[in-house]
């Protein structure tokens, strides 16, 4: 694990956190229990509204004004399976209906053949209690930031590519969130 310092450089060069905002940010909490989302600094001229996620640290800000946002702490993609670049939301659903896709069954046919023909919504279905739908020029990229009924995979990449938030946690980003909202994907640094 790389220490603060290199933490907050890194941060720094996301050009998401000015340097005087730093001493507000960290790395990653060491247990999920402590993986509540908390209001932190960040620039000015972040965009009220648009999300940024930083899967090597596990979060995601949701920037409420100028100069604040709401971290939140995800699960995101294996190594290699995680999207980047800048993605906007164009679509919603509450305790959406799930369907992995052709190369997740490809890839793994042991563990999502079983579900090629979709997994209704529900408490146990892998998308959670809400998604939101990420779309690139049109065109959705079949990643999606939502919620998990497995909250103990919290600061850990595990999945195919998405980002997970605990249910609680992605209701209240879900409710704030609006269609049309940019989001940012930084690689990692």
């Amino acid at each position: 694990m790389q220490s603060r310092r290199q933490f907050l450089t890194s941060a720094a060069a996301l050009g998401l956190l000015p340097t005087g905002a730093l001493a507000h940010m960290g790395p990653p909490h060491d247990s999920p229990q402590s993986f509540e989302p908390r209001n932190v600094d960040v620039r000015d001229d972040a965009e009220v509204g648009s999300i940024h996620v930083v899967p090597q640290w596990f979060v995601l800000y949701y920037v409420t004004s100028p100069g604040r946002a709401i971290e939140y702490h995800t699960a995101v993609g294996e190594a290699g399976r995680n999207l980047t670049g800048r993605v906007t939301v164009k679509r919603k659903e509450e305790w959406p209906s799930w369907t992995p896709t052709q190369n997740m069954i490809r890839r793994e046919p042991e563990m999502y053949g079983k579900y090629a023909d979709g997994v209704p919504g529900g408490p146990e279905n892998p998308l959670g209690a809400r998604a939101l739908y990420l779309y690139r020029g049109g065109r959705d990229t079949m990643y999606r930031i939502h919620g998990t009924p497995q909250p103990w995979t919290i600061g850990t990449a595990v999945s195919s590519g998405c980002i997970r938030l605990k249910n609680e946690h992605i209701i209240d980003l879900y409710n704030r969130v609006e269609i049309g909202a940019p989001v940012r994907i930084y690689p990692p640094i």
